[in-house]
């Protein structure tokens, strides 16, 4: 009698790949992506004030510790999403919605000195050390613009 060889042993990889493609996972799967890369996308202060909660049809829902922030961060939502969808490699965030809410804060080693966080919650000034702390520098040069324009709107008023 022969040999029976034994059946063909699909490799693990293709046999997930295969299932997320029958079952239309993949694109939930990227979706997904954005909580791992968000803090190093927006960096440590924005991060402390603001976090991505759902995502639905394109739409990213974040949560954030402030009206103040909320409208700050209105401003920079298209830089935002262009940032995660370019980390990503794809579109997956179509819209950014920011609601008012409560942060679970990071761990101490994680969390900004008091000096380091904006002085935004009550009125925002240029406050370089703030600036500083914004890694990209995008998003830094976006701050500071706003920061200034507030600061002559609020000056007149």
């Amino acid at each position: 009698m022969g040999r029976k060889t034994p059946p063909t042993i699909d490799r693990v990889g293709e046999v997930l790949g295969n299932s997320l493609k029958r079952l239309d996972l993949s694109y939930r799967l990227n979706e997904y992506g954005i909580w791992p890369i968000w803090d190093e996308v927006v960096g440590k202060t924005i991060a402390v004030n603001a976090q991505p909660e759902k995502i639905r049809n394109g739409t990213l829902f974040v949560k954030v510790t402030s009206s103040v922030w909320m409208q700050q961060l209105q401003f920079m939502k298209e830089m935002i999403a262009e940032k995660l969808n370019n980390r990503l490699n794809r579109e997956v965030v179509k819209n950014i919605f920011f609601v008012v809410g409560r942060i679970d804060s990071p761990g101490p080693a994680e969390t900004p000195s008091m000096a380091a966080r904006p002085a935004i919650d009550e009125e925002p000034k240029i406050d370089e050390q703030f600036l500083e702390s914004v890694s990209d520098p995008e998003l830094r040069q976006a701050f500071k613009k706003l920061l200034k324009s507030y600061s002559r709107r609020r000056g007149q008023g």
